[in-house]
């Protein structure tokens, strides 16, 4: 890099903390007329990425930011960024393997070159504003676990049959499925019990974030924090940066969010039903009517969820002071994390038709534990 390139790119870079957009236009106009900035102009943007993983950040959170304050545009220069930085690594945590599989691989159409530069400022100046955040797990570069070769049978299992659940078109079916996966994930909680009241380990409570997005974004973190709560984890929404982080033993993680993922499935598949009845009788569809939909959706299977996991739990109630030690780390390792968290009041418009809708939804989600009829 040339020293007159490097002062174009440093004087084009205050812009990115410029409260006026006047100043990005400036930048661009300089970074456009350049040409030979622009592998310092990508060099920086892996730097900013790289020092968010220090901060915290995963991509899935980047991605979710991006997709929620900027374009399609933006996208896509984020995800360049985000393969080009993570290239370097010979080998990655698991969750961020999968979060990579997941980014949108398609390219962009050409613009002209100023539109493009000022794409990039805009992106840089989002990322270079996100504060820190607190890890939920090791930093590309670090030591990672030993590697586990495949996934857990019993993950597999769960994973099967919640997407036949969504897949079915049979309400009786699917509930059936999903309370068998359900029952499935306490049982589990049950063995891990059994092993740490047998030989204790060292593991100690992980985490992980899981998106929760707008629409009705509210009642999303209602229905993540049942899923949690009922499978001995715990669940803190952050509202400013679209995501929950769930807090738990390494196994409990992965099929809380599976489950909660079906179960927004399922649920907004029912209120698009319900919604198709609504006006089918004349009435128009409301955003109320959605929100008391999926807010009475989260209240009632929150119940439902905890009864299953009690009534497993009793099943062995020599077990019941190790679940309790494992549900007081979990706690302690949330409050750890989050020592300042709030209660947040519910904001909604109230639906007495969609309330009912969505409570009829829930019963019939599938969690009943006397239900039978799928094997697993």
């Amino acid at each position: 890099m040339s020293s007159g390139t490097g002062t174009t790119i440093d004087k084009a870079f205050e812009a990115l903390y410029a409260r006026d957009d006047g100043s990005l236009d400036t930048a661009a106009s300089l970074l456009a007329a350049d040409r030979s900035a622009d592998a310092e102009l990508a060099r920086r943007g892996e730097e900013f990425v790289r020092t968010l993983w220090t901060r915290g950040w995963q991509p899935a959170d980047l991605v979710r930011i991006a997709r929620r304050d900027l374009a399609d545009e933006h996208l896509r220069v984020l995800t360049g960024l985000i393969r080009s930085e993570t290239e370097r690594y010979g080998t990655l945590p698991r969750r961020w393997r999968a979060q990579l599989d997941e980014l949108d691989a398609t390219p962009g159409r050409p613009t002209d070159r100023f539109s493009y530069v000022t794409t990039v400022l805009e992106l840089y100046r989002l990322l270079v504003r996100l504060p820190r955040l607190d890890a939920v797990g090791p930093v590309p570069g670090e030591a990672l676990p030993p590697a586990v070769a495949g996934e857990p049978r019993m993950l597999s299992r769960i994973r099967a049959l919640l997407a036949k659940a969504e897949a079915t078109g049979y309400p009786e079916e699917a509930e059936a499925l999903t309370a068998k996966a359900q029952e499935l994930m306490a049982r589990h909680s049950l063995d891990e019990a059994t092993l740490a009241a047998g030989a204790p380990s060292p593991e100690t409570p992980g985490a992980i974030r899981i998106g929760v997005e707008a629409p009705y974004e509210q009642a999303k973190a209602i229905l993540l924090d049942a899923v949690a709560t009922a499978n001995h984890c715990r669940a803190v929404w952050n509202e400013a940066y679209a995501f929950s982080t769930v807090i738990g033993f390494e196994g409990d993680l992965d099929p809380v969010e599976l489950l909660y993922t079906s179960l927004l499935v399922q649920g907004t598949a029912a209120m698009t039903r319900a919604e198709a009845e609504q006006r089918a009788g004349g009435r128009k569809r409301t955003k109320s009517f959605r929100q008391s939909f999926l807010l009475a959706y989260a209240n009632r299977l929150g119940a439902r969820l905890s009864a299953t996991s009690r009534r497993v739990a009793a099943e062995a109630p020599t077990l019941l002071p190790a679940l309790a030690s494992r549900d007081l780390a979990v706690t302690t390792r949330t409050d750890e994390l989050f020592p300042e968290t709030r209660t947040t009041r519910v904001r909604a418009a109230w639906d007495e038709a969609g309330w009912t809708h969505g409570e009829t939804a829930a019963d019939r989600a599938g969690l009943d534990p006397g239900r039978r009829g799928v094997g697993g």
